[in-house]
């Protein structure tokens, strides 16, 4: 008898995992489509759509203009591959999808999108505050992708798994600073520049802390059985 209900709780978490994965993957990928129309507005470039409508005091720096659209570009593409990345069928099914579109998930973030975007912080609304956050989200997502690519070269596969599960984190940043900015004005009506300066910081740390508590789990099941 005991052992029955063990096994009806084991296929109950079995199948709530199976929801929630799904679940997921479905936002995900919705939030993915809404970057998508995001981007969009930018093709071709132009200055006076969007966020650059508030950028009119640096859109006419050159550098600046070639950055944006650097990162806006190449950020969407990043956002998609990680998707395939961190797809458990993918990676059983198709080695080498997995591998390619890491490949590219990684050049893309360390020659383009991350130092893009690095340029970018420095002039982020919100003030230091807020720049400060985005210069160290930069740097961070470098750092993580470089770390996840030299652990994968060196076949180090449970380290490459977490530092690219930090890195996905803040690749996530963009979808997430959008819906804390959406909750904090809608919910607390704070002025659009203070909860800027909140969600500059909050859109990347929270998805780094579940990053951490899911390594941790991860981590922490896999030494209990060893």
């Amino acid at each position: 008898m005991r052992k029955n209900i063990m096994m009806s709780l084991a296929d109950n978490v079995s199948l709530l995992r199976q929801i929630l994965r799904i679940a997921w993957y479905v936002s995900i990928l919705f939030f993915s489509y809404l970057m998508l129309l995001i981007t969009l507005q930018y093709i071709p470039a132009r200055t006076d759509v969007a966020f650059l409508r508030v950028k009119d005091n640096v859109t006419g720096l050159l550098h600046y203009r070639i950055a944006f659209f650097t990162h806006v570009y190449t950020s969407i593409i990043v956002l998609v591959c990680g998707i395939i990345q961190f797809s458990g069928y993918v990676r059983r099914r198709f080695l080498t999808v997995h591998r390619l579109s890491g490949r590219g998930y990684v050049i893309l973030i360390l020659l383009f999108a991350g130092p893009s975007g690095l340029i970018m912080g420095f002039y982020g609304n919100g003030g230091w505050v807020a720049q400060t956050a985005f210069c160290l989200l930069a740097i961070l997502w470098m750092f993580f992708t470089y770390r996840g690519f030299k652990s994968a070269l060196s076949g180090d596969l449970p380290a490459h798994r977490n530092w690219m599960y930090r890195s996905y984190a803040l690749t996530l940043s963009a979808i997430s600073l959008r819906l804390w900015k959406w909750v904090i004005i809608h919910f607390f009506g704070l002025h659009p520049m203070d909860a800027y300066q909140i969600v500059a910081w909050l859109g990347w740390t929270g998805n780094l802390l579940v990053a951490e508590l899911l390594i941790y789990s991860w981590t922490y099941r896999r030494n209990k059985f060893i």
